[in-house]
């Protein structure tokens, strides 16, 4: 359990993730007779804390050179945007495969954060469909697949 902790606590996210605060809910609080918090993950700079897996897990594929052909994924959200964002920062070519079904202003988020560094490819009409797809690309082109 040290080791989980101290893995977290150092983990190297914060270049990308910022510190978000707790804020108590006072009406569910009240309800369920107890204090009740939220992480505040909506103030992270791709407004959910998705940024933080995706950039730990870039940061360890770029320290033994695991991705040298780039990342793929598949993501209708905010995975995505985590990704891309990270991507970017960290100079990672990544591809990320998402379904004809999301919305158009998630891939425009995607876009908009992996600007110079990310491939979007529209595929498929559902998730599995999409990710499908991506596992077939991560094989032809030799990507590392990020969950």
């Amino acid at each position: 359990m040290k080791d989980l902790i101290n893995n977290i606590l150092t983990a190297p996210v914060y270049d990308v993730a910022v510190k978000t605060p707790l804020e108590r809910l006072p009406l569910l609080s009240t309800r369920c007779e107890n204090h009740i918090f939220a992480k505040r993950e909506d103030m992270q700079p791709v407004f959910s804390f998705k940024c933080r897996g995706a950039h730990n897990k870039l940061i360890r594929l770029s320290e033994t050179n695991a991705a040298p052909n780039g990342v793929i994924t598949a993501s209708a959200g905010n995975h995505a945007q985590g990704l891309a964002f990270s991507a970017e920062i960290l100079k990672i070519q990544a591809t990320i495969v998402m379904p004809n079904t999301t919305p158009e202003i998630k891939v425009n988020a995607v876009k908009r954060f992996g600007k110079d560094w990310v491939n979007v490819v529209i595929y498929g009409d559902n998730f599995d469909e999409a990710s499908d797809h991506a596992q077939k690309l991560q094989k032809e082109k030799g990507l590392a697949f990020v969950h």
